[in-house]
Formats: C-alpha cells, structure tokens, sequence
C-alpha cells in the first residue's frame, strides 16, 4: 500500500510540473523556426501520455516553443505527437526532394534542426518553411481522422445525398481544423514586421494551400458479389509525397519579392502580405500556392561556417548524368575520385512449399564517384 500511495503521489507531482510547466513563465521565443526543435521530442523517452487527457511532458525541447504553442498543446490533448510526426515527415520529405542538390537540406541536432540557412532569405528557406507548415498541417487532419487527438473529429462538412451513384459518408480527414491549427501554432512563432516576416508567414500559408488543394475523393463501392451497386465516399488528404513534388515544383519557380511601400508612412508601419511585389515590375504579383524570397541563395559549393553551408565534397556523384547530380555540377567543377568496393547480397532466391525460402550469396562489384 505504501509502494501504491507513493507511486500515486509521484503521477501527481508530475502531472502538476507538467502542467504548471507547460503553463509558461519565460519570455516567448521571438526566433522563426525555433518550434522546429521539438523534431529531437518524437526518440525521447521523457514524452509520455497517460489515459486522464493530461499530456507529461518533461522534456527541455518544449522549452523552445512560445506561451501561444504551449496553450495550444495544453488546448488540444493528443496533440504533440503528430506536431513531432508531422515535422518529421516534412524534414524527410525535404532531403528526398533535395537529394540531388547542392544543398541537399542538411540537418543537424541543434534546435534550429535546419543550420543557418534559415537566418537568410533564400528560396531554400521558402522551401523549408512551406513544407514544414504544411507537414504539420498534413499530420494533425490525419489524426483528427483518426480520432488521437481529442479537440477533434473527422469532417463532417458534406451532407445530403452527393451523387446519383454514391453518397457522403466514411470519415474524411478534417483539412480544416489542420489548416486552423497549423496556421495558429507555426505562425505564433513569427515576430517582426519586416520582409523576412512577411515572406515567412508567405511561404507558410503557401505549403499549407497546396496541402488543401489536393484534397481528394475516395470512395468505396457496395453491392452484391463485388458490384458497385453504390458507392460511399469521403475526402482524403494527398500523401506528403504529393505536397513536396508540387512545392519542389514551386521552388524552381519562386518569385523574388521587395516589399512596396503603399499608402502613408503610418499605415506602411502594419506588415501587409498584399504589400509583397515582384522585385521585376514586369512579373505576375505572387499567388497563394507561389514560394517567395528576397535574397540569394549563398554558394553550396564550398564549406563556409559563417554562411552555414557544408559544401560538396564528399558527395556521392553520378558520373554518368548530365543533370544536377552529375559529377560535374555537384562537384562544381573540382573533379571527383572514384573507388570500387565489394558488395555481398542476397541472390537467386527460390521459395520451397511450405513456407521456406532459400537465397545464395552474389559478390558485386559496385563504383562509386565522390566529389573532392
């Protein structure tokens, strides 16, 4: 009984830290990007989730979100979890899309999580910014779905009937309260009134748009002996997969934007994202969906600490490919060496009734090419 009375008395010392804990008594943080440390929240063995809607959290990453992120989480039990998923995703998806790059979105285990490339405005910074909102976005609708997170349910927005041969129904994700919700947490981290502002808030909504664009619909079908007599059908959101190849598609066409001065010098005092213009007049205003940014991107050829850029030597290379991943562009024209190594793997495998499979050793020979 004493084991139990102290065990019993410990939840309770926790749960209260927790929660006076998360209730915030330092300064918020004013640095874009810094809720990104929470990504080292996800592998941590102090996160833990009791069944009596309380969230303990005694982890030194929460440190790094503001007053308004922490009320969010308290506001929304089950939420954190797919915040850390969903900016794992985003982080995931950004390396894929970048693989073959120059800058091939490294990360690091600092809270920044993205390296000094984020105190530029750059199109890789739109780029991070976009998916990493809409990263968010994608995992809370989906756990909304899923019923994991409890200030929220599928989306029931489509009654009546639908069609002559399918009906409204099934759980469809609820894309509006994500886009609320992302909208609400990743935003609350900017500060300031400046062009990096307004093209981070930009680029933000940007990732987030192009997430509720795709939405999709899915039936399944009904009726006798595999007939499709009717069908029921919902709306699903497209895999990050989706978002990031239209996003990459974005950032090969981002609009570098000056911020117009428009009206008086009083009223030019309130950041405005209509006041984001094409830096050449004659180019098409940004849209919702378009990626943004106000300056250069540095060299990612060479390792420059100040710049935060580790440059590409090496590199893996393809010395065959004219493309970005070729030797001669990815290297930056500095040459590369190239070595073979011995590979063993599994080969001529043949399965045997019931149920076993047998497989023989293959010696490989692969080359491979490294910029210097």
């Amino acid at each position: 009984m004493r084991v139990v009375a102290l065990l019993v008395g410990m939840r309770a010392a926790c749960v209260l830290l927790a929660s006076s804990w998360l209730a915030g008594t330092g300064a918020d943080s004013s640095s874009s990007g810094r809720w990104w440390g929470i990504a080292n929240l996800a592998s941590s063995v102090n996160h833990l989730t009791d069944s009596k809607h309380v969230q303990l959290v005694l982890d030194p990453s929460l440190a790094l979100l503001s007053r308004r992120q922490r009320r969010l989480i308290r506001q929304n039990p089950g939420v954190l979890h797919p915040i850390a998923t969903g900016l794992h995703s985003a982080i995931k998806e950004c390396k894929w899309q970048f693989r073959n790059r120059r800058w091939n979105c490294p990360t690091t285990q600092s809270p920044s999580i993205f390296g000094k490339i984020i105190n530029r405005g750059c199109r890789e910074t739109a780029f991070v910014f976009a998916i990493t909102s809409a990263g968010v976005m994608h995992a809370v609708a989906r756990s909304c779905s899923e019923g994991t997170i409890e200030s929220c349910t599928c989306d029931h927005r489509h009654p009546g009937p639908g069609g002559p041969d399918w009906h409204w129904g099934g759980c469809s994700d609820n894309v509006e309260f994500g886009q609320a919700f992302s909208r609400e947490f990743v935003d609350s981290s900017e500060r300031g009134s400046d062009l990096r502002y307004l093209t981070n808030l930009h680029n933000n909504e940007a990732g987030r748009t192009m997430v509720y664009s795709e939405m999709r619909q899915e039936c399944k079908c009904h009726g006798m002996s595999g007939s499709c007599t009717v069908r029921t059908c919902w709306m699903r959101l497209p895999s990050l997969r989706v978002v990031g190849d239209l996003l990459k598609d974005r950032f090969d066409g981002a609009s570098r934007v000056v911020y117009a001065n428009k009206g008086s010098n009083r009223a030019s005092r309130r950041a405005d994202p209509r006041h984001l213009q094409p830096e050449n007049p004659t180019h098409k205003p940004p849209s919702a969906r378009d990626l943004v940014y106000f300056e250069k991107s540095p060299n990612f050829c060479y390792y420059n600490r100040k710049m935060g850029t580790r440059g590409t030597m090496g590199r893996s290379c393809n010395s065959s490919s004219p493309a970005l991943d070729g030797c001669e562009l990815l290297c930056c024209g500095r040459g590369y060496r190239t070595q073979t190594e011995m590979v063993v793997e599994r080969c001529h495998c043949t399965f045997h009734w019931c149920c076993h499979v047998s497989c023989l050793n293959c010696t490989n020979t692969q080359i491979l090419h490294q910029c210097l």
